[in-house]
């Protein structure tokens, strides 16, 4: 099977509609059948998503974010190809993000994941280049506790210009992600997933924290740095995550209010 997307501005913010089944060909000429409209409130967060991910410092001119439909697992939306920060219900863009690749073959994989973040976080790209592993050393970001994979897109794709702007890209990058919430991308950023997204949010701001506080504990303690025992991890994981709406809609409320 193979990803087939178009594009369709649903409220002003572009839908890339996934069509998880079917022969491409065939798929090309039959658009598919409307899923019917989206609830506001998810082109709501969707745009309060990209705000929030610009605001915190995880996005910049560049990075997307997406969400399943909520009335259609096969399809999911995101804006148009424009910085994150600009991003509105009614924002309007000549084309779709070339990455658009990342998201639909993930969730074609990862039926529990309902929301996807691509970025350049900062402090993330060291760890990606290097042989020192992202690990949690930070309450917050217990969630990494299960092992930070890198793709490193050479090993798929040979030569590139380093952007997933295949199907096959996009898959293999779905099998280094494996069940994980985060894999890092060599040279390039990061993918992130979550059931929701205030909770792929919170995934992305804290991979960049603990990656920025990692760096820093491994530099003042000459590489001798205590990580979260994995039952630490477990329990501060459960801990946390039934708090992300917390920062979220202090998030939310200051990004949206610029």
């Amino acid at each position: 099977m193979e990803l087939f997307t178009r594009r369709h501005v649903l409220l002003g913010v572009s839908c890339a509609l996934g069509a998880l089944a079917g022969v491409r060909d065939v798929l090309a000429q039959t658009p598919p059948a409307t899923a019917g409209p989206v609830d506001p409130k998810l082109i709501e967060d969707l745009v309060a998503a990209n705000r929030i991910l610009a605001d915190q410092g995880v996005v910049d001119g560049y990075g997307h974010v997406s969400v399943r439909h909520e009335k259609s697992p096969d399809r999911y939306l995101m804006s148009r190809s424009i910085a994150p920060e600009l991003v509105t219900a009614d924002a309007r863009g000549p084309t779709s993000y070339l990455e658009r690749f990342i998201h639909g073959e993930i969730y074609r994989v990862r039926p529990d994941v309902r929301a996807i973040v691509h970025n350049h976080s900062p402090s993330v790209i060291p760890f990606g280049a290097t042989a020192a592993p992202l690990r949690p050393l930070y309450h917050m970001s217990a969630f990494l506790s299960g092992g930070v994979p890198v793709f490193d897109i050479r090993q798929a794709g040979g030569m590139t210009d380093m952007l997933v702007r295949t199907a096959a890209l996009g898959q293999a990058l779905a099998r280094t992600l494996g069940a994980r919430p985060v894999a890092l991308m060599r040279g390039h950023g990061a993918v992130v997933v979550g059931a929701s997204l205030p909770l792929v949010v919170f995934r992305s701001v804290y991979t960049e924290v603990n990656a920025r506080l990692q760096s820093q504990a491994m530099a003042i303690g000459s590489g001798q740095v205590t990580y979260l025992d994995p039952e630490e991890a477990r329990l501060a994981e459960a801990s946390v995550s039934g708090t992300v709406t917390r920062p979220w809609e202090l998030w939310k409320k200051k990004a949206l209010a610029r």
